[in-house]
């Protein structure tokens, strides 16, 4: 591997003007392809293989018409406090709204507020749904100005107006999540380089693989219904892997330039190395969000997938594009004073005083000094370290899971308002109504038997007459449940008509009775998940593992690396459990309402979180396994490891946080979310696990972290990682010229 790569980085430095070409032709044909592709769907849910998605085929089947795509609003209106919304002095103001709606461009339908069923008991609040001739997503600004301009007119009445539905706009307080991000991690690169060479290259080629990557999402949007959120979970991923694998490579180059070799050597060098680790560790990440698939819910493969391919893209980018454009500023990408060191240009008296007192120096840098603080009391800090995350990770055994849904938005939006309203004036379940489906030879009759049964189970408020279906073979029961879709009642109640289904079947005719709505959507969703948990950690563990046992050439390496993992996700699951469930610091992270965790945070935190963690494990030990198989004693290899990579794997961590943080400022629940738990998971894995835990182990273990049983090592392929060859073919062929104390200390 490391040879190969040697190659490929002499090539790419050699040949630097093709290989920045053929990116750059790369990047315009991905956006030419983006710009001519069709918009991006919408995102879709689906659970395919469930009783809710075989409910929801089954209507999209027998009722085509009831199934059609068109975006829908419901319009809750309440009188004044005191009055009648049926009353005389609110009808005209009623009906004038109901008018201007129907007028309103876009529109097909608009039902009736005073229909049986849609007026509340005590007469205060009732409803109409408006339907659209396209998707919600699609409607325009034009459309939705009209209906804020019927609902103010309705309002200037004296009515109070809320809306809810997908055709009712998202106010998205878009924050600059990759301009933030960007924006602190070119601070950080120039404080770890000291050069605005050498901080631009890292931004420059991720910013170039996300445009390569989200070309590529968007190109192929609507071929494989890749939606908006997709490219945005892409694009988070891309950026923060993109920054750090240009940042590996470039911190190499400097290290190899100022150990005398030449420019192109050193560049060959790097790649071979640092490349190494580069495509060990984003095989790792690609390996955890392409697993996902493993989950068999399309949302979630799609986001992995493309995720995975951004992740590919920066690999590539990292040992081909990054080495190129070395070649074009192999001397300025160092720190002026060691420009002039390297090319024998004289100092200024400033900059000799800066030399000399830095050559004097002779005080070990912050990670040769942390490494050792930590071999001496390496008992000490593994404790601090495990019962700091143990603590951090409490939260999670509270963990309450849920899909997002109005009810969860926050108060202020007109779509919360419209959910509290009609749950206070309708009941908690009129907003999650269970679907009932039954499929029979005489379906409405049928239906009529399996209504009448239903209606008898504790928990039901009332059952809608049976809507069949042109053909009368599927019919379709409305159930409004005594408790809200998020209640543990409810799901209780969706497990005892699934459970009763055989025996109502035999006394009504029906043939198949399916249950489907909100709350048995969650428990599919929950099941679904359950029984994905744990063949994907045997996967996506397992082929890591093996990777790494690969790159490592060690058993107990890997495995303290995974049980590392396991610390640093459930801590950071349990900073997601505090801050957006109970609501702590809600203020600071711009919650505006804490509730239940999102279903797929647990499994997509695992995916994601295993890959960045094994990033920081491979850049940052395998400079000790190389420091160890050039002879070094294992306590040595840990120094070396820290005093080459702490800083650079610290800058990293810092970069991919900062990355991360950034999307905590959107609007987008989901997004805020994954940005905020991914944030808390680098910082937990890189400051705690990989900086103190892993070391704290080494120190205890010793020579035994680097133990393989013999047989094994016969039948493992040597991927030379740590660059054994290439310093054998160096040794054989020339030494490296000598250089001055300064150069031998530059990025030590």
């Amino acid at each position: 591997m490391a040879t190969f790569l040697h190659k490929l980085g002499h090539f790419a430095f050699r040949r630097r003007g093709l290989t920045a070409l053929l990116w750059l032709l790369v990047l315009v044909g991905g956006i030419f392809a983006a710009a001519s592709a069709p918009a991006p769907p919408a995102d879709t849910f689906s659970m395919p293989g469930t009783e809710s998605q075989k409910a929801f085929d089954l209507l999209k089947e027998k009722f085509p018409a009831a199934s059609a795509d068109g975006g829908s609003a419901r319009v809750v209106i309440r009188a004044p406090k005191g009055q009648d919304i049926s009353g005389p002095e609110r009808r005209p103001a009623v009906s004038e709204l109901i008018s201007d709606l129907k007028k309103a461009p876009g529109v097909v339908g608009v039902s009736d507020p005073y229909m049986p069923g849609a007026v509340s008991k005590d007469s205060t609040t009732a409803y109409a749904v408006v339907t659209y001739k396209v998707p919600g997503i699609q409607l325009t600004d034009e459309e939705h100005d009209a209906q804020t301009q019927a609902f103010d007119s309705a309002r200037g009445k004296g009515l109070t107006i809320e809306a809810g539905g997908d055709a009712i706009k998202i106010e998205a307080a878009m924050g600059g999540a990759e301009g933030i991000g960007i924006l602190v991690s070119a601070i950080v690169l120039l404080i770890t380089f000291g050069s605005m060479i050498a901080a631009g290259m890292p931004l420059l080629t991720a910013l170039i693989g996300v445009g390569v990557g989200i070309s590529g999402i968007t190109a192929l949007g609507s071929t494989f219904g890749l939606s908006a959120n997709t490219s945005t979970l892409a694009m988070m991923i891309g950026l923060a892997v993109g920054i750090d694998y240009a940042l590996f490579i470039i911190s190499r180059y400097r290290s190899e330039i100022a150990e005398g070799h030449e420019r192109q050597e050193a560049a060959g060098r790097a790649v071979g190395t640092a490349g190494s680790a580069v495509v060990f560790a984003g095989l790792t990440v690609i390996i955890a969000l392409s697993g996902l698939a493993i989950v068999n819910i399309p949302m979630l493969t799609k986001m992995g997938m493309s995720a995975a391919g951004t992740v590919a893209v920066a690999v590539l980018i990292a040992i081909t594009l990054v080495p190129a454009l070395l070649g074009f500023a192999p001397v300025k990408v160092l720190r002026r004073i060691d420009r002039k060191a390297i090319t024998g240009k004289p100092l200024t008296a400033r900059q000799q005083r800066k030399a000399a007192k830095e050559a004097a120096r002779s005080k070990p840098n912050l990670g040769t000094r942390w490494a050792g603080y930590v071999l001496r009391h390496p008992v000490a800090v593994l404790l601090v370290g495990v019962v700091g995350l143990g603590a951090m990770a409490l939260p999670a055994a509270s963990l309450e899971l849920g899909l997002p849904g109005e009810g969860t938005m926050a108060p202020e939006t007109t779509q919360r308002k419209a959910y509290d309203m009609l749950s206070e004036s309708f009941g908690p379940g009129f907003n999650g109504p269970l679907m009932i489906t039954v499929s029979a030879k005489d379906a409405k009759t049928a239906a009529a038997g399996v209504g009448q049964a239903l209606a008898k189970l504790d928990g039901v408020v009332s059952v809608s007459p049976a809507a069949p279906n042109a053909g009368n073979d599927t019919a379709i029961l409305s159930l409004v449940p005594s408790t809200g879709p998020t209640d543990h009642a409810t799901e209780e109640l969706v497990r005892t008509i699934r459970t009763s289904v055989g025996s109502i079947e035999t006394g009504t005719g029906a043939s198949e009775v399916l249950v489907t709505g909100q709350t048995a959507v969650f428990i599919d969703f929950t099941k679904t998940l359950d029984d994905a948990l744990v063949p994907y950690l045997a996967l996506v563990v397992g082929l890591a593992f093996l990777l790494l046992v690969l790159v490592f050439r060690s058993i107990l390496v890997p495995l303290k690396a995974a049980l590392g993992f396991l610390l640093s996700v459930s801590a950071a699951l349990g900073a997601v459990v505090a801050v957006f469930q109970w609501g702590w610091l809600a203020d600071v992270f711009g919650v505006k309402a804490a509730g239940p965790v999102m279903s797929t945070m647990p499994i997509f935190m695992i995916g994601v979180v295993f890959g960045l963690a094994m990033d920081y494990e491979v850049f940052l030990v395998s400079r000790m396994r190389e420091a160890y198989v050039h002879g070094a004693k294992p306590g040595e290899a840990v120094v070396t490891g820290f005093r080459f990579g702490g800083r650079v794997v610290s800058a990293a961590a810092i970069i991919m946080i900062s990355v991360f943080s950034g999307f905590i400022t959107e609007s987008n629940d989901l997004i805020k979310m994954i940005g905020f738990a991914l944030a808390s998971a680098v910082l937990f894995d890189a400051f705690v696990v990989r900086m103190a835990i892993v070391p704290a182990l080494f120190a205890l273990l010793g020579k035994s972290a680097w133990w393989l049983p013999k047989w094994l090592d016969r039948i493992l392929p040597n991927v030379d990682v740590e660059g054994e060859k290439l310093n054998r073919r160096s040794a054989t062929s020339h030494a490296p010229a000598p250089h001055s104390q300064r150069e031998h200390e530059l990025m030590h």
